[in-house]
Parts: structure tokens; sequence; C-alpha cells
């Protein structure tokens, strides 16, 4: 192997060999186990949630498949209906200046199908720089014809289930896009902004019981009360009781509205009185289906005033009886413009009271950045109620197990309070609802228009159009498991890898994704004797990854982290002009190049995908947010380099020698013994998480075990074997053999989470480890084997570790060279210590550097000792002839007055009234802290030199 580690030279060589072989597809033998990676967007790009599940959900692959199970990871990418359609309307502008209505919509969609290949692959390739394992051959799209045809299946069966229908209902709109949005697409804001305080009259004379012909109610949203259809007080509350009932005189409209009892209003809050708008506002709407009001829409689709209001009731039947006669100085207005022109004119009618400062969570579209508008339009909706009732009882039966199990919490309290679905999208890009309508209004169902037409006996004489609408994405993605395995046929790959093994995803998306999915499957597939299946046994949820300072990372806030950036290095100015390079604002694009270039004074410098992949499993504590940490990717890029250079080391010991594989005689030494028996132990703890989704636990499990044990200690007590000339052939067999047997169990062991490194050292050292295989991948995992555990090596072992340790400490506490020979005498020693001096004083005597190496008798007396405890024994170390004793203590006194002045001023510090009584109290505390660690220090070094002038 090259000398240096650099893992630019070997991950993309390897990958493209897996790839090109094979490795990726099931083998068709073993238990089924099977993964769904949730689709990314066609039009994304790698970012750190992606690298942390992804690299989660591919070491349960490479784990599983190791162990002989058959595997399947299902790639795919989601059409993102918005997203795509956005990027290709926005491509088409720049280039020919022509909008999609200038195309048409077949020409359109063709448009993006053409963006679709050329565009849509970004981030499969970036999957490929992760090392995903995923079974490219069957890579699937939510817009192929394989999937379309059970997206449509589903619609088609739900309807006829008496599950879908179409309606007239409350949804987000984006007035920018033209079409209703998930509350996942909503990103609410604070802002600052008023609260306006409006006079409605009482009508025919009514007062409150304060006397007043008037109530006020007070509103964040005035122009919205062009569609009031009531005014809601608290049933208890004293000063309105009277006038539940009655009604009110609507300014500027003049329309009679009812004042109704709802708990909804709350009396500590405001005036009591609040507006109610059921065409306007989601709170709102459930007070006027509790109360019987009616619904007044008064806006367009672009959120502009109506010239005629709409009025309907709560069925979403038209509602004739209503005046919708909208004041004439307000139609057409935009929307804002609008709420400017109502105040004025309350004001101007001496009806506006007050209007105050007010913080607000104001709705915006995720991606067309303007204003959500809640709207009755007519949309498709799924009755969920009926479909969640399975859902629930899956989780609560223990067929789908949440881990972290309090996430099932939150599934619950979705689930148990949960709405009709809106799945229709006003986009051209998507799956169209195969939904047709006739010159009456009448709606048919059906896979084809020629279908339709014979279901229902319609001759060419009827006139039919499709439904220009498109299904919500999350319509599609929630038929993942069983629609990418060729439902609605019975495919054997459906029966082979459905149900599903784990589910990786975040909490943001249980109820967007997780139980859509939940319900779905359940309806759709039943097992052989009618059970419905679960889609996936296990969710993982996992946490949020934020920056270094736990804000949640944002393009707008400049903290966001490209992985790529940070396995392939990126220098400051590219990273500047990557995070700054498409910003409107001049302001806010100088903060973040002020904020970036003081974080990554040189950039990021390369770290390779292992040590990122490694850093990802180091953080992943089940359900949790997690604060990135560039130092601990730094950490795990050495830890490659010490595996790295511990494989050259090893390699260099038993290259061209005998390794006793062909069954010749091998003696084991001690340490041999030992890291084998160690070997089993870190085996079955690594098992042990990864069955337990730990993997933070398995990968220190590893980290420890490697760099701790492997590295630190049984390559240094290799060396006295392999470079002692008197020692036996069999002996330095048995350490060569044991050397290569275990680092080549390291690298399938640590395989899942480094693929590459692991895959370049096994191949260098299986034939040396007598192993044979093409492939890493598809070695067996180890598996722990108790009769190897050795608990007296163990203990034996963690004996000699102290003696060293101490030895070196005495080195590091006299300021004595680590090659300086010492005379060491033991005192207080037992039989056990006498036995494990006597086995072990080769090691001790070339790992400790010692010249001599007594026992005491126990009437004998020792002369003036540096000393360290082993357990009972003490290890001296004489002192009078190692150091020049003038000098030392010359050293030693001016280290003791610097830490005297450090206490001083510590004390002096904490002893300022001013400074304690103002000071936060994690600030005093760390004060302390650094007073008391300066005073052991003091202490320590005061012992040492008293030790010395006593020599």
């Amino acid at each position: 192997m090259e000398k240096t580690y650099n893992p630019s030279a070997i991950e993309g060589t390897w990958y493209k060999t897996w790839e090109e072989k094979g490795y990726f597809a099931p083998s068709g033998e073993g238990t089924p186990y099977s993964i769904m990676i949730p689709p990314p967007n066609v039009t994304g790009s790698l970012h750190m949630g992606h690298a942390f599940q992804d690299s989660i959900m591919d070491a349960f692959i490479r784990y599983k498949r190791m162990k002989g199970f058959n595997t399947l990871w299902q790639v795919g990418t989601d059409h993102a209906g918005i997203a795509t359609q956005m990027v290709v309307e926005r491509k088409i502008m720049a280039e020919e200046g022509k909008t999609r209505h200038d195309y048409g919509r077949e020409a359109f969609t063709d448009k993006i199908w053409e963006w679709k290949e050329e565009s849509g692959g970004t981030i499969t390739s970036q999957l490929r720089r992760l090392g995903a394992s995923v079974d490219w051959e069957t890579e699937r799209f939510t817009m192929d014809d394989g999937f379309y045809k059970a997206v449509q299946e589903v619609f088609i069966r739900l309807y006829e289930d008496g599950l879908i229908y179409r309606g007239k209902r409350l949804v987000n709109w984006d007035p920018k896009l033209h079409t209703a949005i998930s509350d996942l697409e909503v990103e609410s804001q604070e802002k600052q902004g008023n609260m306006w305080y409006l006079r409605y009259p009482l009508a025919d004379g009514e007062t409150t019981g304060e006397g007043k012909d008037y109530i006020v109610v007070a509103t964040t949203r005035p122009e919205t009360m062009l569609g009031d259809t009531g005014v809601a007080v608290n049933p208890e509350d004293p000063r309105y009781k009277n006038l539940i009932g009655k009604d009110i005189i609507l300014p500027l409209v003049g329309r009679r509205i009812p004042i109704v009892g709802d708990e909804h209003a709350d009396m500590e809050k405001g005036t009591g009185c609040v507006k109610i708008t059921p065409a306007h506002d989601f709170n709102d709407n459930e007070v006027g289906k509790r109360c019987g009001l009616p619904m007044i829409n008064i806006m367009t689709l672009n959120g502009d005033i109506r010239d005629q209001a709409e009025a309907f009731n709560m069925d979403g039947s038209v509602n004739a009886d209503i005046d919708t006669t909208i004041p004439e100085q307000f139609r057409g207005l935009e929307r804002f413009e609008a709420r400017k022109q109502i105040v004025a004119a309350f004001e101007e009618a001496g009806l506006l009271v007050k209007i105050d400062d007010h913080t607000l969570m104001v709705p915006y579209g995720d991606r067309s950045g303007v204003v959500i508008e809640p709207l009755l339009t007519d949309q498709w909706f799924v009755r969920t109620a009926p479909l969640a009732k399975e859902a629930i009882r899956a989780v609560e039966d223990g067929d789908i197990q949440f881990v972290p199990k309090q996430y099932e919490n939150m599934y619950f309290s979705w689930m148990r309070d949960i709405q009709d679905w809106c799945i229709s999208r006003q986009l051209w890009w998507g799956h169209r609802i195969p939904a047709w309508y006739d010159n009456s209004g009448k709606v048919y169902v059906g896979r084809n228009e020629a279908e339709v037409r014979e279901k229902n006996g319609l001759g060419a004489d009827v006139e039919l159009r499709q439904d220009n609408d498109v299904l919500d994405t999350w319509f599609s993605s929630g038929l993942w498991t069983f629609g990418t395995q060729g439902w609605p046929e019975q495919t054997e790959r459906l029966k082979t890898f459905h149900p599903t093994d784990v589910l990786v995803t975040g909490f943001d998306i249980i109820f967007f994704w997780v139980a859509r999915m939940i319900m779905m499957t359940m309806h759709f597939i039943k097992d052989e004797n009618g059970k419905p299946q679960v889609p996936f046994k296990y969710v993982y949820v996992t946490g949020l990854i934020r920056d270094e300072n736990g804000v949640k990372m944002s393009k707008t806030k400049g903290n966001v982290l490209d992985p790529l950036d940070m396995i392939d290095g990126i220098d400051l100015e590219d990273l500047v002009e990557k995070r700054t390079g498409n910003m409107m604002q001049p302001q806010l694009a100088q903060k973040i190049e002020k904020q970036t270039r003081k974080t990554y004074p040189e950039g990021i410098t390369p770290h390779g995908t292992d040590a990122l992949r490694y850093t990802l499993y180091s953080l992943a504590s089940t359900g949790r947010d997690i604060n990135w940490d560039m130092k601990r990717l730094e950490g795990n890029r050495n830890f490659c380099n010490k595996i790295w250079n511990a494989a050259n080391y090893v390699l260099m010991m038993t290259e061209g020698k005998d390794c006793g594989q062909g069954g010749v005689d091998v003696e084991l030494t001690l340490a041999d013994k030992w890291i084998i028996s160690e070997l089993q132990r870190v085996e079955a703890q690594v098992a042990k998480n990864m069955d337990d989704f730990r993997l933070d636990h398995a990968s220190q499990n590893l980290y420890d075990f490697i760099w701790n044990e492997y590295c630190a200690w049984y390559l240094e007590l290799s060396k006295p074997v392999l470079w002692d000339e008197n020692a036996s052939e069999e002996r330095k067999r048995g350490t060569r053999r044991t050397l290569v047997r275990v680092l080549e169990s390291i690298c399938r062991i640590l395989h899942p989470f480094m693929p590459y490194i692991t895959e370049e050292i096994w191949q260098q050292i299986k034939p040396l480890a007598g192993v044979e295989g093409d492939t890493i991948m598809l070695a067996a995992y180890p598996v722990a084997d108790e009769s190897k555990i050795d608990a007296q090596a163990e203990s034996d072992i963690t004996w000699l570790k102290g003696f060293i340790t101490g030895i070196r400490n005495i080195r590091a506490e006299m300021n004595l060279g680590p090659n300086k020979p010492l005379d060491v005498i033991l005192r207080n020693t037992s039989e056990e210590d006498l036995r494990r001096l006597e086995e072990n004083s080769s090691f001790l005597i070339s790992l400790a550097k010692l010249s001599n190496l007594t026992a005491l008798k126990s009437d004998e007396e020792a002369p003036m000792s540096a000393t360290q405890l082993v357990g009972e024994m003490e290890v001296l170390v004489p002192m009078a002839d190692l150091i020049d004793k003038d000098k030392e203590i010359a050293r030693l006194g001016k280290e003791v007055e610097k830490l005297q002045k450090e206490v001083a001023r510590f004390e002096g510090k904490l002893s300022n009234e001013k400074f304690v009584s103002s000071a936060p109290a994690a600030v005093i505390e760390k004060e302390r802290t650094k007073l008391a660690d300066a005073q052991t220090a003091l202490k320590k070094m005061e012992e040492q030199m008293a030790a010395i002038k006593a020599l």
C-alpha cells in the first residue's frame, strides 16, 4: 500500500468496481432484508440530512449483507411537482423568454422530461460519492410508467371504496404558484406586524353588559373582515353572555352576522370577541363548523379582492341566501393594498379603536416566498379516518415500532385527530388525476377516457374533459414501499421484500409521509390470510443536524455545510462564493462572508468519505438533534490515518513471512491471547448495538478497540517479539498470525461504517490471513466466539498496561526523556504480581525502556523514588542519579511561582463582589473551576519540588 493515506485515490475506483460487478444487487439467498430509500427530489443535491440518513441506511445494509441476508436497498427519486416545474419554468424564461403557457401542457411536460434526462441525476451521482450500496439496477422514479400505474390504481380503488371525494374546502393556497400546498411546504416566519382593534356595531339597539352599543374585535388581517360571517365570544364571558344569538351589523358591508358562543374566544386574550371568517382562516373554519356559519370567499386565486364574493354552506354547496356584494372601493385590490384601504375606511367611519404593534408568525410558501392564503377551492380529498384505524392498531400492537419509542406519541396524537387529506395540486407536472367531467360537471373516474366511456355507456356525442389537477407528491410517495416492487402485479420481488425492515427518516415527516405510507400500505397490501401488511417493521427517527452553534442550517443564515465539501475540501474563496453568490441582499451577503471567513479561515480541507461517515455515526444518538462538530470530523480523519498506518506496519512485519496459516505450530503470547479475547468482546458489542439501532455506540466500540487497544497497545506489544532475535519461530509465527487475523477481522467489522479504507486494506491483508473472496462487501461479518475469551489474559494485560503507564507518568512528571533507561524497584508485590513480572519481563523492559527491574523483599528499604501504584503494588523509580537536583528545583520553582500568581488572580476575581453579583452563574462557575484546577496543579508541583529537595 501507499505509505500515506489518500482517500481520493481509492474511493472512486472501488465504488466503480462494486457497481460494475453487481455487488449491490440482492443475492437471492438468505433471509430477505430490505430498506426503501426516502426518495429525494429529482431537483435536489446532497445535503447533510441526506448524508446522515443515507449513511445510516448503508451501514445497516452492508451489515446485513455481510451477515448473509438477501438484501435490497431500493433507490429512486421523487418527481417533486412544484420544485421541478419551477426549475423548468425558470429555465425556459431565462433561455427563451417563454412561459409554460406559451408551450402548452403537453409540450411543457416534454420539456420537463428533457430536463430530467439531462440534469435530474445530480443527487444519484452524489449518493455514489457517499458509498451508498443501493440497487441501481432497479432504480425507480415516481413518474416512470410502472409507478404511474400504481398511483393511478390506488386513486381509482380509493374512489371506488368511497375514500376519495372532491369538495370545496379550505387549503393552504399559494397565490403566486396558483396551487394548494401542504403544511410541510409552509414556512412560518416571525414578523413584526400590527393588531387592529375594530368597532362592530350591535344590531337592533342591543348593548353589552357594560352598556355599549358595539363590541370590539382585534385582528391581524383586517382585509378578511369582508368575509366575516360571525363573531365568537366565550359562553362563560359575563361581558357578552347576553349577546349570544344576537346580531351585529358588519361595518363597510352592512351584512347582519350573528354572535355565537364558542370556547375559541379566550376571555383573557384581546377583547374577548373574535371575528369569524370561515373561508379565510383554519381556526375560524372549525368555529364555523361547530356553530353552523356559512363561508364567504372574498379573494381570487391571485389573492386579490373579488368583484363579487362567493357564499357556500359548510358542505361546499352554494348558499344563495347571502348578499355577496363587496363594496365597490375594495373590488380588484391586491390583498395587502385592500388591508390599507379597509383600515382607512374604518378610521374615516370612526370605527378604528387603536392599532398596536404585534409580533406574529406569518405563513410563507417555501418555494414561492409569498404569504400563503387560506382559501376555499375545489380539491380532491382522501377520507383518512377509516384508513387511520388500522394504522393506529399496527403501532399499538407492535407490528411497527418507533425508535426511539417516544415518537409513537407524536404519531398517535396526529392519527387520533386526523383530518381529511387534500391530495390535488394545480400543477402540470405530476400524476394527472384520472377523472373526467361531462358538460354538466358530472365526474367519472377511470384508467383512461376509453375505459370511462365503456364503463358508463357514454357515446362519442358526450364531450369529456380530464381534470387538470395532479396529485400531491406525498400521495405517490405514500406508495413507495410497494409501488417500487411492481404492485399492482403480485411480483416475486414484492413477495420477497415486502414488508420492508426499517425506515430511516426525520421526525418532521412522521405525519406527512410515514403515517400515510402506513395507511396506504395496510389498505392495499394483504398477506395470504387477508391480514393488512405493514410497510416496515421499524421507523428509526433521526435528529436534525444543526451547525456548530446548534442553529438550524439555512441558506439565508449562511451556515449550510455541503457534505461533498467535507469529503473533497473547498478553499475559502470558493466557500464564500458558494454561500453568498446568489444572495440578493448585499448586507446579508457581507455578514455571511464575514462569518464564513472567521469560521473557516483556511476553507475546508479534504477529509474523505469514510471520515465523514464515521463522524455521522458517532453523532447518531437516536432521535436527538445534533450539533455538527468539525473537530470530530478531523479526529476521524486522524482515525483513518491511524488505521492506514497500522495496516502498513502489519504488512511490513508479515509480507513474505510465515504467518502460520498452513496448520503449522504457533505459540501465542499473552498479548496475542488478550487481543483475540478483546476482539470477541467488541464483535459482540457492535452486533448488539447495530441490532439496537445504536450506531453511535457501535462506532465508539470500534474506535476504542482499534485506536486504544489494537494500535496503541497490541502493535507495540508485538514489537518485542518480532524484533527479538532470541524469540522462537513458533512465537513469532503466532504473533504474525494474530496481527493479520485481527486486522482482517477489524476490516470486516468496520466495513459497514468505513467501506473504502476497509476494502483497500482487506485486499492487501486477506492472502496473509488465509482468507478468500473478491470483495469485503460479501465477506462474512465477524461473529464473537466466547471460547476465545480469555479473562486471565485480559487481567494480566490490564496489570501490564498499568505498569507501563505508571512508568510513563513518572517520566512525564519528572521531566525524564522517553528513551532514558530507568532502574525500577517494585514494593509490596503479591505472588500474582511476581508471576506476571516473571512471564512478561521482556515486554516491560522493552516497552517501558528499563535497564533493571527488581522486587524488594518486605524488610528492605527503598531509596527516595518517584512512585506509581499498580493495584496494591508500588512501582518505584529512584531519582538520585537521574536528574540535576538544582536545575530541577529551579525549574519547578518557576512553575510554582506562575501557578501561585494564577491562583491569586482567580481568588481576586471571585472575591470581587461587583463581578460575582453581575456575572452570569455559568461564568462564575467557570472561574471557580479554573481556580480549583490551578490550586490542584500548584499542590502537585509543590509536592514534586519537596520530593526533589529531599533527594
